[in-house]
């Protein structure tokens, strides 16, 4: 391979037994965020068997079921592979060029008669999965010129980007804990014995947990809910759904009242630290235990010992997320972090270095402007502030169902790979909204409960029929490495590739004119620009014609990632070096980044940010509410190993097993309802209600009931046979709209409170 002029750069070889009339390809799968090696045969009929990829110096042979089934998911008859124009009811099968020219039809009164911002676009979160959609959505959004921007961020993670953003300066600045050298791993909210992990990108992370504990480690797990990761914890504590701000305030307290607050080397590049004192006073434990549900002595135990760990790294995912205080309670998370002297530290947390770049290795080190929350657009309805150029999802629905006075409102929506009726809060009225559209398009893979609104539906190509390569989750990993995955097929006869169908589009939404090859060359040419002014960049003062003109033989998605990776943190990395190693190169472990990683105004970690100070208050105040607050049933999500949102549950292998769209209820609350094990019940919220089976279970706490997300198939105008089988019930048909987190705009998924009845 050519020289690499970064000695973190190791590479491995090929040493892979092809069978004998089969053809084996390697790749990383792109179905969740754990990002593990696949080895691909396709074999004479026509059929896949996937394995783990063993050479895969990241994943080393590991995979979870998703991964086995992407030759049933490449193979699903129920996938779409033709265009289709809806009139009326009824769906027609087209040529490209015809369903082009009907989205031009549609599109184009409705941007000369109500402007730009009355058609919209919600980006789902397969497309953090796609290289293409990853790169040429943005195209898109920029030729349509709509502030109204949503995508699945404000139903998952948003909290995080905010909190990260206002402390260390770019939304993708998120430290990750360094799960394979820590001594103690706090976990709060999240189930990676199911998800894989989640801003937390680790294949065979059940694995790594199981490490942690071999070589003498500690593992806690703070949830409503006993998970498969509580099962296999040194401790579970169970915790009253959307108090894991207040319970880490508590502990933020206890370190400085207790005088365990030391940040260590990272002391240095701190700001703010002396106000955190004053901000936190109100959170004793003892204000805050008979809010969240664990004892006084056990939040000052937990203090304790993360300040008394070699090493410790707090981590909370979407339990912290998607609640009212998700923003407080990440960058509590953070404060926790930096008070035992655990940020930018080995074992600890730590920032990865992509080797595509990212916004913290872009620019000055230790410089930038910093995340501007709140957003300078604010919604129509509720004057909800955008986050990081989006609009909150939760404030979709009302946005097309509700006329301001002139009657502006969104008659237009794009959607890519995104599922919001059952994704999104209140999804019954979001349905009905959807309805009223003038224009509708949606690039899918499938007919589902969303895109059977659309007017015109683009076909996705099958994730083997594409290049690969993880933009985005090179951010989140605990190993710093590079996997690029030719397609493994080629596309189907009446198959586009995304990328020119995002370039088609956007060239209809910026007015016509330009051809497909011409708005990509033009976007080519903006990155080489931007790559060569960077002072960062490998490529910094060259001629952007020569770069353009080592990548000339390469198009779409590959052009745009041989030019990032040429332009990346690692000398003499291309696309000709990633194709040569097929099973991927390692790029060494995460190392400390302080302060280089920074881009904030003043070149510190911002530990007191202003809008962070006010959402302390804000905490303080509620937690003050919730001792006069009565009790109630309120209702958590949950995540399953063989589920994957809603956009696995059409293949076979993933349809049963462990996926059961059941009420978990606790004994306890069963018993006071009468309800029994597998009878009816009816669940209500303010916003709808939902008729489920009963399963009565000790794993949710008392006064909690759960339902997984993702279900709520069957409906008429579906194309998914398998899914429509397991139908299950909508969760968000609960889900209430009206509260969101108010610094990143995320919906309240969790903690949402309920009615149960028990069915005659």
């Amino acid at each position: 391979m050519a020289e690499l002029r970064d000695s973190n750069v190791t590479a491995t070889q090929s040493t892979a037994n092809r069978p004998t009339g089969s053809r084996t390809t390697y790749r990383t799968c792109p179905l969740c965020e754990a990002t593990c090696g696949l080895s691909i045969t396709e074999r004479p009929d026509g059929r896949f068997t996937v394995r783990g990829d063993d050479q895969d110096p990241f994943s080393r042979g590991y995979l979870c079921p998703k991964g086995v089934a992407l030759g049933e998911l490449h193979s699903d008859p129920d996938r779409l592979r033709t265009p289709l124009i809806r009139r009326g009811r009824t769906w027609t099968e087209v040529g490209w060029d015809e369903a082009f020219a009907e989205v031009e039809r549609l599109l184009t009164p409705v941007l000369a008669e109500h402007g730009r911002d009355a058609v919209g676009a919600y980006v789902g979160n397969p497309v953090v999965h796609n290289l293409a959609a990853s790169l040429y959505g943005p195209v898109l959004m920029r030729a349509l010129g709509t502030g109204y921007r949503f995508s699945a961020s404000t139903v998952d993670q948003m909290p995080k980007q905010v909190s990260s953003g206002l402390m260390f300066g770019t939304e993708l600045s998120v430290a990750i804990p360094d799960v394979d050298r820590t001594d103690y791993l706090l976990v709060l909210g999240a189930n990676p014995m199911a998800s894989n992990g989640s801003l937390l990108s680790a294949p065979d992370l059940p694995g790594r947990l199981r490490k942690l504990r071999r070589r003498g480690g500690r593992l806690v797990v703070v949830d409503p809910r006993r998970t498969r990761t509580a099962d296999i914890a040194d401790e579970y504590l169970p915790i009253r759904p959307g108090t894991d701000a207040a319970l880490l305030a508590a502990m933020a307290h206890t370190l400085f009242a207790e005088g365990l607050a030391d940040p260590g080397h990272a002391g240095p590049h701190l700001s703010g630290l002396e106000e955190l004192p004053g901000a936190l006073r109100p959170f004793t434990p003892e204000a805050v235990a008979p809010v969240c549900r664990i004892p006084a002595e056990t939040i000052r135990r937990l203090a304790h010992e993360l300040a008394a760990a070699p090493t410790a790294a707090v981590y909370g995912r979407i339990g912290t997320t998607t609640a009212g205080f998700g923003t407080a309670a990440s960058w509590l998370i953070d404060v926790i972090n930096t008070l035992t002297g655990n940020l930018d530290r080995p074992g600890g947390v730590l920032w990865p270095k992509p080797a595509t770049g990212s916004p913290n290795t872009a620019g000055e080190p230790g410089r930038g402007r910093g995340a501007r929350i709140p957003g300078s657009r604010r919604t129509r309805v509720r004057g909800l502030s955008s986050v990081f150029g989006e609009f909150p999802a939760a404030a979709m629905a009302e946005e097309i169902d509700t006329p301001g006075p002139g009657g502006e409102r969104l008659r237009g929506l794009f959607t890519i790979a995104g599922n919001p009726v059952l994704s999104t809060p209140n999804g019954e009225r979001l349905a009905a909204a959807l309805e009223t559209l003038d224009v509708m398009v949606s690039l899918d893979a499938y007919l589902n409960e969303t895109t059977r609104y659309a007017h015109v539906v683009l076909p996705a190509p099958s994730p083997l029929a594409r290049s690969h390569y993880d933009l985005v989750f090179t951010s989140f990993t605990v190993r710093n490495v590079a996997n690029y995955s030719p397609p493994s097929v080629p596309l189907g006869a009446h198959e586009r590739s995304e990328a020119e169908v995002l370039l088609r589009l956007a060239s209809i939404a910026a007015g016509g004119g330009a051809s497909v090859e011409q708005m990509d060359a033009l976007v080519a040419a903006e990155t080489a620009r931007r790559l060569v002014a960077d002072p960062s960049s490998q490529v910094f003062g060259q001629d952007p014609d020569e770069l353009l003109a080592a990548v000339s033989g390469r198009r779409f998605e590959d052009r745009m990632l041989d030019l990032m990776l040429r332009g990346g943190p690692y000398g003499g990395l291309s696309l000709d070096v990633l194709e040569k190693e097929e099973h991927g190169i390692d790029l060494g472990p995460m190392e400390p980044r302080l302060p280089e990683v920074l881009r904030t105004p003043s070149g510190k970690v911002e530990l007191a940010a202003p809008q962070l100070l006010a959402e302390a208050r804000r905490l303080a105040g509620w937690l003050e509410e919730q001792r006069e607050a009565e009790g109630g049933l309120v209702l958590v999500g949950r995540r399953q190993l063989r589920s994957n949102n809603s956009w696995m549950h059409n293949v076979p292998l993933l349809s049963g097993g462990s996926n059961r769209c059941t009420l978990q209820i606790h004994p306890d609350d069963a018993l006071r309802i009468g309800a029994d094990d597998g009878s009816g019940v009816l669940v209500r919220s303010r916003v709808g209600e939902v008729r489920a089976t009963a399963e009565i279970t000790a794993t949710v706490m008392p006064g909690v009931v759960s339902l997984p997300h993702g279900w709520g198939h069957g409906r008429p105008g579906t194309r998914a046979g398998v899914a429509a089988e397991h139908p299950g019930v909508n969760s968000n048909a609960l889900t209430d709209e009206a509260p969101v987190d108010p610094l990143s705009g995320t919906a309240v998924l969790n903690g949402i409170p309920v009615e149960v009845l028990a069915e005659p």
